[in-house]
């Protein structure tokens, strides 16, 4: 069974790390050492990604200053953001006590966003044909940094939400026209513990062979 080690030494199942690996809202200032951070890249770069063309870009943004621009539009998108959480149902796996304490735990980010000691910033570069397609090379990357931050000890959360004003958060971070941010991790140290992630059972969401059949799971045909 593959491994991975976390900080503490201690030998992580590759599936306890991904079912463990919560949106880590609660982050604290304290510095997190470069050669980490040097880990947490080379994981990203070993995704796979379209055609192998490698189109990604990654700022890793420690700027108080830069940060603090930022944080302005990530707030402002943040009134869009709680009403939605005010007004949807808890999803599948968490009950309302559960969706309201992750409401509050994006409400603290939002305040806190830039105190968070290092983003990495996921970018694209689209040629200038954005399309439906344009993420699929830089998700996937955003997963690894995520499962490599937990396994090493390390909180972090994937946000979309400031590509609710790209043209003025590109601009902030110096992106050309024809690259732009997909995705903003906030890395750090995590003032809460990790536990497994809530999620609804896969019943709800599997089918055989054809949408709305019922799984059955089965991989073969004889």
């Amino acid at each position: 069974m593959a491994t991975v080690r976390a900080m503490d030494d201690h030998e992580l199942d590759v599936f306890e790390v991904m079912h463990t690996a919560r949106a880590m809202r609660w982050l604290r200032p304290d510095p997190v050492p470069p050669e980490l951070i040097r880990q947490i890249l080379e994981a990203a770069v070993a995704a796979p990604n379209g055609g192998n063309r490698q189109t990604w870009g990654f700022i890793v943004v420690t700027d108080p200053a830069i940060k603090a621009d930022v944080k302005q539009y990530y707030a402002k998108a943040f009134e869009v953001v709680s009403q939605m959480y005010t007004s949807s149902p808890p999803p599948p796996g968490m009950t309302d006590s559960q969706y309201a304490r992750q409401h509050q735990g994006v409400q603290h980010l939002t305040e806190h966003f830039d105190e968070a000691p290092v983003w990495i910033v996921a970018c694209i570069d689209h040629g200038g044909r954005p399309n439906a397609s344009t993420g699929a090379s830089v998700y996937p990357a955003v997963q690894n940094i995520l499962l490599a931050a937990r396994a090493l000890g390390l909180g972090a959360t994937l946000t979309t939400r400031h590509t609710m004003y790209a043209t003025e958060v590109d601009a902030i971070f110096g992106l050309p026209e024809h690259v732009t941010a997909l995705a903003i991790v906030p890395i750090g140290y995590p003032d809460r513990g990790f536990s497994r992630v809530r999620r609804g059972p896969i019943e709800d969401v599997v089918y055989q062979d054809r949408w709305g059949q019922p799984y059955t799971g089965r991989t073969s045909t004889g």
